[in-house]
C-alpha cells in the first residue's frame, strides 16, 4: 500500500494520520504493576496511549509509571483491587473524571494455583474465579459507560470503536490435571469473551488472548520452566513482551475482529 492510500486507511479507521496509532486514546490495564500486564502498559504507552494502570500494590504500578515516563510516554496510576466492586466503582469515577472515555480496556489481572483435585477447597476455588473470571466481568461492566462515548471532537456520523482484550490462558484451552480451578476459571473466562463479543457489538470488540508458559525471570520454579521449554515446539517458553505484543494487535486491529481467543503459546497446545 503507498502512503496516500495508507492514510486513506487510517483516517477511514479513525486514527491519526500522524504519530503512533493510538495516539489520543485512554487503556485502562488491570494488574499493570509488573510482568506481563507492565509490559502491556509499556508498549500501548509506545504506541501513543495514555496507560492508565491498576492494581492492588502502590509501589509496582509507581515503578510502571515511571518505566512509561522515563520513555517518554503518558501514564496514570489508580490502585484498586478488581475482586473489590467498591474500588473498582472508585476507579472507575476517577478515570471519568481525569479523561471522559475509555478506548481500550485489557483484564491482565489475575491468579494462578495449584492444587491436587481431592485436595482442592472451596476457598481456593472461590477465590481463583474472584480474580480470573469474576474480577474481568465486574471490570468490564463498571468500565462500558465510558467505552461507549464518543471521543471528543468526534464527528456525529463517526462510529464508536473501543476494544476489551482479556488475558485468558492455555490452561483454558487444555486441561492441566493440578490446576482444576484455574484452568476452569480461563475457560469461563473465554467463553465470557464470545458472549460479550456477541453482547456489545458493533461499538465494542472483544478478544482474549492465551499465553502458554511464559518465563518472566523468576527464580522459583526454573526447573518446570525447562522441562516445559523442552516440550514446546518453539523450544523455548515465551516472554512477557510477546504476550504484550499479541494485546497490542488487537488493541490496533479493525472492529471487525471480535471473539477470537488467541494461544500464544509457541505451539505447547498442539
Amino acid at each position: 500500500m503507498d502512503t496516500a492510500n495508507r492514510k486513506v486507511g487510517q483516517a477511514a479507521a479513525g486514527q491519526p494520520l500522524n504519530g503512533p496509532p493510538l495516539t489520543g486514546q485512554v487503556a485502562v490495564i488491570t494488574g499493570a504493576g509488573r510482568g506481563i500486564g507492565a509490559a502491556i502498559a509499556r508498549q500501548l504507552a509506545q504506541l501513543g496511549a495514555t496507560a492508565v494502570l491498576c492494581g492492588r500494590t502502590q509501589s509496582t504500578l509507581d515503578a510502571t509509571a515511571r518505566a512509561i515516563l522515563d520513555a517518554g510516554g503518558k501514564t496514570e496510576v489508580i490502585p484498586c483491587d478488581v475482586t473489590l466492586l467498591h474500588q473498582l466503582e472508585y476507579a472507575a469515577t476517577r478515570v471519568d473524571s481525569t479523561f471522559g472515555r475509555i478506548d481500550i480496556l485489557v483484564n491482565n489481572a489475575g491468579n494462578f494455583g495449584t492444587a491436587d483435585f481431592d485436595r482442592l477447597t472451596l476457598r481456593q476455588w472461590d477465590a481463583i474465579f474472584a480474580s480470573n473470571t469474576r474480577g474481568p466481568f465486574l471490570v468490564s461492566r463498571e468500565a462500558l459507560k465510558w467505552m461507549r462515548r464518543k471521543r471528543p471532537g468526534a464527528q456525529r456520523s463517526e462510529p464508536i470503536e473501543a476494544k476489551i482484550i482479556h488475558l485468558g490462558s492455555l490452561g483454558g484451552l487444555r486441561p492441566w490435571p493440578a490446576h482444576a480451578h484455574y484452568c476452569s476459571s480461563k475457560a469461563a473466562l473465554h467463553m465470557l469473551t464470545k458472549v460479550m463479543a456477541k453482547a456489545l457489538a458493533p461499538e465494542i470488540a472483544v478478544n482474549a488472548v492465551a499465553p502458554g508458559i511464559i518465563d518472566l525471570d523468576e527464580k522459583s520454579g526454573r526447573p518446570f520452566l525447562r522441562r516445559m521449554a523442552k516440550q514446546t515446539p518453539m523450544r523455548r517458553n515465551g516472554r512477557g513482551d510477546e504476550i504484550a505484543a499479541a494485546v497490542l494487535f488487537f488493541a490496533t486491529a479493525p472492529q471487525f475482529i471480535t471473539g477470537q481467543i488467541l494461544a500464544v503459546d509457541g505451539g505447547l497446545g498442539l
